[in-house]
C-alpha cells in the first residue's frame, strides 16, 4: 500500500517585527499643546509680582504701568520711618533660632523614632500626626498663659519656643523616615570599630542625613519668617516686632500705603526666595531621599 507523502509547505517570509518605542503620550502631542498652557500660568504667576514691583518701584501719585523712573523712596521709607530695619533683624533672628532648636529636637527625636521600638511607638507617631489638624490659632490660647505664668510674654524667646514646638511633629517624622532610609548595618560596622552609638551616628548617619536636614531646616525657617500669629499675639513692643507684623502695621481702617506696603512686601520675600535658589538642590535631594526607601 502506498501512501501519498503531502507536500511540505511553503515557508512564508516573515518580516522581524519591529523595536516599539516607548513614547509617552505627552512626547506625542505638539509642542503648543505644552507650551501654551504653561505660558498662561507662568503669565498669571508673574503678574502679581511684576504688580508689587510697580508699585514699589514707580513715585508716589503715579499711575504709569511702567517703573519709570524709578524710586527707591518707599524702601527707604519702610526701612527707616517705619522701622522695617529693626523688623527685619528680629524676623531673622526668630526664623535662625527655629531653625536651629527645630532640627536639633527633631533630629534626636527622629533618630528615636527610627531605631528604637517602645510601647507605644505607634501611638506616639498618631498623635505626631493628629497634632497637623489642628489649627495654630486653637494654640494661642494656652501658649499664652504658660507664657505670661512664666513670664515671657513681650520677648522674642517666646514665639521662637512657640514656632519650635509648632514645627516639631511633621519635622520629627520626616528625620525618621530619612533615618530609616539609611542602612542599620552601616552603624553596626562603626561599633565594630570601637565607636560608641553617639560617635557612629555623627561619623556615619548625619551626613547622609544633609539632604533632609536641610530640606526640614528649610521649612522651619519660612514657616517662622512667614507667621504672623504668634509674633502678633506674644510681642506688644514696636522694637520686638516681626516683619509680617511691620507689614500689617502699613493698613489702616482709612487708607493704605500702596507704595510703602508694596516695598515692604519685597523686602520680606528677598530672603525666602534666596534661600530656596540657594538649598534648592538639597531641597530636591532630601525630598527624593525621604520618598524611596534605602
Amino acid at each position: 500500500m502506498i501512501t501519498e507523502i503531502a507536500p511540505a509547505p511553503e515557508r512564508v517570509a516573515v518580516e522581524p517585527a519591529r523595536p516599539r518605542k516607548n513614547r509617552r503620550a505627552w512626547d506625542e502631542a505638539p509642542r503648543w499643546q505644552i507650551y501654551v498652557p504653561l505660558s498662561i500660568y507662568l503669565l498669571f504667576t508673574l503678574i502679581p509680582f511684576y504688580w508689587i514691583l510697580l508699585f514699589a518701584l514707580r513715585p508716589a501719585g503715579s499711575t504709569s504701568l511702567v517703573p519709570w523712573p524709578m524710586t527707591l523712596d518707599h524702601f527707604e521709607k519702610v526701612w527707616n520711618e517705619r522701622a522695617f530695619g529693626v523688623y527685619f533683624q528680629n524676623s531673622v533672628l526668630v526664623g535662625v533660632a527655629t531653625l536651629v532648636m527645630t532640627t536639633l529636637v527633631a533630629l534626636a527625636g527622629g533618630y528615636a523614632l527610627a531605631r528604637f521600638d517602645f510601647r507605644i511607638k505607634k501611638a506616639f507617631m498618631l498623635a505626631l500626626l493628629c497634632t497637623q489638624f489642628v489649627p495654630g490659632a486653637l494654640l494661642l490660647v494656652p501658649l499664652f498663659e504658660i507664657f505670661a505664668n512664666l513670664r515671657m510674654i513681650n520677648s522674642l524667646a517666646s514665639v521662637i519656643i512657640a514656632e519650635t514646638v509648632f514645627q516639631l511633629p511633621l519635622s520629627m517624622i520626616l528625620i525618621s523616615g530619612f533615618i530609616r532610609n539609611v542602612p542599620y548595618s552601616l552603624e553596626e560596622a562603626a561599633w565594630v570599630d570601637g565607636c560608641n552609638r553617639f560617635t557612629a551616628f555623627r561619623i556615619v548617619v548625619l551626613p547622609l542625613l544633609r539632604p533632609g536636614l536641610i530640606a526640614v531646616g528649610s521649612f522651619a525657617f519660612v514657616h517662622a519668617w512667614n507667621h504672623f500669629l504668634f509674633a502678633l499675639m506674644f510681642l506688644s513692643d514696636q522694637s520686638k516686632q516681626t516683619i509680617p507684623v511691620g507689614l500689617n502695621t502699613l493698613m489702616s481702617a482709612d487708607s493704605v500705603d500702596l507704595g510703602a506696603l508694596a516695598a515692604g512686601g519685597i523686602i520680606a520675600a528677598v530672603p525666602v526666595v534666596l534661600v530656596f535658589a540657594f538649598i534648592q538642590k538639597w531641597l530636591i535631594t532630601g525630598f527624593s531621599a525621604g520618598a524611596v526607601k534605602g
